[in-house]
């Protein structure tokens, strides 16, 4: 094949692109574009500062109780991209945040869940659905999303969690009523954080190592999770404790339309 004089210099022409040295505003243009582009603020809450990372798709990460080095670090080996830093989120961001927390307005945030697998999206989307202040067993979610024996995949994708707090992960325990582990800091952490929320963990794990799963009212023959606003209205002299959720069907009891109580023996 015959090189002609267009051509040389068509080639000389791009070997002189690889000299050229792209702007440093170029990279995070293209990320924007991308829509993978990240940026992160700390946040000064009640629960402590909390560093959190969005994109254009919405808040994709959070870390507590961490310099911001170690975060970006942690970022850029989760995500595979280096948050840029500013000075504070966007203010409806921020304001969406703060109601978040207190249990007020979730359905305004937007969360980026990209790189999850669908398990593990439909995982933390059921989490949402927990009350602030109340938990859930890891069969719940299980059962909720169509995989009832997943109990133990189920833990592996709240354990991973990479936006705790907002997606509460602190929200489910083991199936025995003990609290079980936490991946934003341990047993500890989480009984802190159910504790902010207003549940008293102590009186759980209580009931757990009592055998005690689920409280009923021998007034609406009704029986939930001990943690369940209705649960916690039923008065002592109304209140009839079960092991298993068989043991209160048997005994007439039927089960609550909003916590909706399940167990392995279910």
């Amino acid at each position: 094949m015959t090189m002609t004089t267009t051509d040389d210099a068509l080639i000389t022409a791009l070997g002189r692109l690889g000299a050229v040295r792209a702007p440093a505003s170029l990279m995070p243009r293209v990320l924007d574009a991308a829509g993978v582009a990240a940026r992160f603020a700390s946040i000064d809450t009640e629960l402590g500062l909390l560093h959190v990372a969005w994109t254009a798709q919405g808040i994709r990460a959070i870390r507590r109780d961490v310099d911001a080095l170690t975060f970006v670090q942690w970022y850029g080996e989760r995500f595979g991209v280096t948050p840029q830093r500013v000075e504070s989120p966007p203010a409806a961001m921020a304001r969406s945040i703060e109601r978040a927390l207190h249990g007020e307005g979730r359905s305004s945030l937007r969360f980026d869940l990209r790189g999850l697998t669908p398990f593990e999206q439909d995982v933390l989307q059921t989490a949402l659905r927990i009350p602030r202040g109340e938990v859930r067993p890891y069969s719940w979610i299980a059962r909720r999303i169509g995989r009832p024996l997943a109990v133990r995949a189920v833990g592996t994708a709240l354990a991973n969690n990479p936006i705790p707090f907002l997606i509460p992960c602190h929200r489910v325990v083991r199936a025995d009523g003990h609290l079980g582990e936490y991946g934003a800091g341990g047993t500890s952490a989480k009984r802190a954080v159910l504790a902010w929320e207003g549940m008293d963990a102590a009186a759980l794990e209580r009931l757990a190592r009592g055998g005690v799963r689920f409280l009923g009212s021998d007034t609406t023959r009704v029986f939930c999770y001990p943690t369940c606003r209705h649960a916690r209205r039923i008065t002592a002299p109304h209140r009839v404790s079960f092991a298993s959720t068989s043991a209160a069907r048997t005994a007439g009891y039927r089960a609550c339309k909003d916590c909706g109580p399940v167990s392995m023996a279910a």
